[in-house]
């Protein structure tokens, strides 16, 4: 599978709950999702091409005689979803909203969607992490579809309990990615352009590590995680009531 940067123990998957991917991409989570748990996985995004990348993963994971899970995707604008208010028992956004302008717009519509009770589990790059990148390379930014701003993670989770939920946890992930990007920014080249050979030998460590989980690369992702963790990670529940300043 995929690099997984929600973690599910966190957000209490069940059986029988219906969860949706807000920004799935290539279906890492939704897929992860239903592998897991027997559940209703929905997963949503702007791009066609990414969403046929995840029905192609998708293919080898197909459970067609357990009619207790069950995986849907679909374009979808995550300012403007197309679901019923309290459609949803589970959320996850990772690594979306640094996209998109109104942001906001969008934590309003995952409150809209998620049952009261219910918990959504958001994602964005860290900002040290992040800014490093910022000053290294304008290409890395400037991007079509890049990241349009860097966020403060507590300014972030303000706004997030603002709109009407609770935070009750949260963590950062991918520490061994942040040299990856740092090389990638630091002799960064434009699309179609070959990489260079380091951040070429750092992606192919990066894959290594993702195929077979050495011990000691998860033991040192966790240790330095908390110093320079890629993505801060935050679980929230839906309050009743939207908290008004």
């Amino acid at each position: 599978m995929s690099l997984q940067t929600i973690d599910f123990e966190r957000m209490n998957l069940q059986p029988g709950d219906r969860l949706l991917d807000l920004g799935c991409g290539e279906g890492r989570h939704a897929i992860s999702a239903y592998v897991v748990e027997n559940l209703d996985a929905v997963g949503v995004d702007l791009s066609v091409r990414d969403l046929r990348i995840t029905l192609e993963r998708f293919e080898q994971f197909v459970e067609p005689e357990n009619s207790d899970k069950s995986l849907v995707i679909n374009v979808a604008d995550a300012t403007r979803l197309p679901f019923a208010d309290e459609s949803f028992d589970k959320v996850i956004c990772s690594e979306v909203l640094e996209h998109i302008p109104d942001y906001r717009q969008v934590i309003s519509e995952i409150h809209r969607v998620l049952r009261t009770g219910g918990i959504a589990a958001i994602s964005v790059p860290r900002f040290f992490p992040e800014w490093i990148c910022w000053q290294l390379s304008d290409g890395y930014h400037e991007v079509e579809g890049g990241h349009i701003r860097i966020f403060n993670a507590g300014h972030l989770s303000r706004d997030i309990t603002e709109s009407g939920f609770i935070r009750f946890d949260k963590h950062h992930a991918h520490s061994l990615h942040v040299p990856y990007w740092w090389l990638k920014c630091l002799f960064w080249r434009d699309q179609g352009a070959p990489e260079s050979r380091v951040v070429e030998w750092y992606h192919r460590f990066l894959t290594w590590d993702l195929m077979k989980k050495p011990v000691i690369t998860q033991w040192l992702d966790r240790i330095l995680n908390p110093i320079m963790g890629k993505s801060v990670v935050m679980y929230f529940v839906k309050t009743a009531t939207r908290v008004t300043a």
